[in-house]
C-alpha cells in the first residue's frame, strides 16, 4: 500500500474539495498501519439507461481509490431513484417506476465495469435497507432534520422564495442518501459539487449514530465539448460511452487544447508526471508533449477503456484517413466564433470569410461544393452546434478552421 502522502496526491487530483482533509489523512494513516482498507462510497440513481463520460468522473475517482487498495461500494439508488434527486431542479422530478429503475441499473452495471474491476467492487442497492424501513422508522429519520435546515439548500431556497412547489418527499432525498452512509459505515463519500449538502447530511447522521463521520470528496461537473456548459445529452455536447469508437475518437479530437487538459485530469489514468508534460505542451514549455499527440493519446485511452486496444488503433487510423489524407493544409486560416447557440452553417461560412455572402454559401452547398470536417454538406439549412473545433471547406482550395469561444 502506498504511503499516506502518495495516496493524498492521487486523491487530490481533480478534486474540488475534501472535507475534512486532516480527518482523511488520519483515516489513511490508520489504514496503512492496520492494513484495513477504507470503505469508499459513491451513489448513482439509475434515472437514464446510458452514461456519458461526464458521469464517469466519479467512477474514475473510485477506480483510483480501488487501485490504492480500498474497498469500493458502488451504490445503486434503486430506492432514491424512485424519489428523484431534487438537486439543481426548479421543479419536482417525475418519479420512475421500480421496473424502469431496475432495468436502467442493469445497464449501469455493464457500463461501469468498463472502468471498475468487478472482482473488487461491491455493488449495493439502497432498497436493501430502506425497503425494510417501517413508516415509524421513516418518520424517525425525518425527525432528525428541520425544514429550516433543508431550506438552506440553494435549490430548495430558490424554489421556496420563488413560490414554486416543493413536495414533502423531496425533503426525504438528502436524508435517505445520508442514511445510506450509516448503513454502509462509509469512511469516504464521493459526489459532484452539486451534491455537497447531501454528502454533509450523511456525515451528520453518522455522528448521531455514534459512527466516525465520513470524509466528503467533491468532484467537478465535467464541461461538455463546447468547454462552457456541463456535459449534457440535451445540449448535444456529450460523448456517450456506448457511442462507436470512431465517434468517441473524433469527438475527443474536436475539443480545445485547454479542455483537453481538463479531460486528462479528470478522466485519464496517466500519472502526475505525464499529466505535467501534457500541461507543459499546451503552455508551449520546452520538454512538453505536443498537444496534437496528447489529444490522440487521450482519444486512444478512452476508446480502449470502453472497447479495446484494437478498436482504439482502428479509430485513430480512420481519423487519420479522413482528415489527413484529404489534403487539408496545416496553415489554414482560423476564425473564432462567439456563437453560444447552434448557428446556421451558411452564416458561419460568411462570418468566417470563406464566402462573400449567405447566398453564395447556399449555392455552393446545393452544388455539393461544401464540406464540414471532410463530409459533404447536402442541407443548406443545417445548423452547427458550437462545440470544439471544426473545418469548413468550399471548393477544392478554400478552408477555414472554426473555433468556438469558451468565454461566457
Amino acid at each position: 500500500m502506498k504511503s499516506v502522502q502518495e495516496q493524498m496526491a492521487i486523491i487530490r487530483r481533480g478534486a474540488v474539495e475534501i472535507l475534512v482533509e486532516s480527518e482523511l489523512e488520519q483515516k489513511l494513516k490508520k489504514s496503512v498501519a492496520t492494513g484495513v482498507p477504507l470503505k469508499i462510497k459513491a451513489g448513482f440513481d439509475p434515472t437514464a439507461p446510458d452514461l456519458h463520460i461526464g458521469h464517469t468522473v466519479l467512477i474514475q475517482k473510485l477506480k483510483q481509490f480501488q487501485d490504492l487498495g480500498h474497498e469500493v461500494n458502488f451504490l445503486i439508488g434503486d430506492f432514491t431513484g424512485m424519489i428523484g434527486d431534487p438537486t439543481g431542479k426548479n421543479e419536482t422530478r417525475k418519479a420512475l417506476t421500480r421496473e424502469a429503475v431496475l432495468k436502467n441499473a442493469e445497464t449501469y452495471k455493464e457500463q461501469v465495469f468498463k472502468i471498475l474491476d468487478p472482482a473488487r467492487t461491491r455493488v449495493v442497492f439502497n432498497s436493501t435497507w430502506m425497503g425494510r424501513m417501517s413508516a415509524a422508522d421513516l418518520i424517525a429519520l425525518a425527525a432528525r432534520y428541520t425544514v429550516a435546515r433543508m431550506l438552506e439548500r440553494d435549490d430548495f431556497h430558490k424554489r421556496f422564495t420563488g413560490q414554486q412547489p416543493i413536495a414533502i418527499h423531496e425533503f426525504l432525498y438528502p436524508l435517505v442518501q445520508g442514511y445510506d452512509s450509516v448503513a454502509l459505515r462509509a469512511d469516504v463519500e464521493l459526489g459532484g459539487t452539486d451534491q455537497k449538502f447531501n454528502l454533509l447530511v450523511g456525515r451528520e447522521l453518522q455522528k448521531q449514530e455514534g459512527q466516525e463521520p465520513q470524509c466528503v470528496l467533491t468532484m467537478p461537473l465535467l464541461e461538455g465539448l463546447d468547454g462552457v456548459n456541463k456535459m449534457s445529452k440535451s445540449l448535444g455536447n456529450y460523448i456517450g460511452i456506448t457511442e462507436s469508437p470512431k465517434e468517441i475518437f473524433g469527438k475527443v479530437m474536436s475539443i480545445s487544447d485547454e479542455l483537453m487538459l481538463r479531460y486528462y485530469e479528470l478522466l485519464s489514468d496517466v500519472d502526475l508526471a505525464q499529466l505535467q508534460r501534457v500541461c507543459d505542451g499546451v503552455e508551449g514549455k520546452s520538454g512538453g508533449a505536443h498537444p496534437m499527440e496528447s489529444k490522440k493519446a487521450l482519444a486512444r485511452e478512452l476508446v480502449a477503456r470502453f472497447y479495446d486496444h484494437d478498436a482504439a488503433v482502428r479509430a485513430e487510423e480512420d481519423f487519420v484517413l479522413q482528415f489527413r489524407q484529404k489534403e487539408i493544409p496545416d496553415d489554414i486560416p482560423e476564425y473564432v466564433s462567439g456563437d453560444k447557440q447552434p448557428v446556421w452553417v451558411c452564416k458561419l461560412m460568411a462570418d468566417a470569410g470563406l464566402v462573400a455572402s449567405n447566398g453564395e454559401a447556399r449555392r455552393l452547398v446545393k452544388q455539393g461544393a461544401v464540406k464540414l470536417n471532410g463530409q459533404k454538406l447536402s442541407d443548406a439549412d443545417q445548423e452547427v452546434a458550437p462545440c470544439g473545433e471544426l473545418i469548413l471547406q468550399a471548393g477544392k482550395r478554400r478552408f477555414v478552421r472554426i473555433k468556438f469561444s469558451q468565454k461566457k
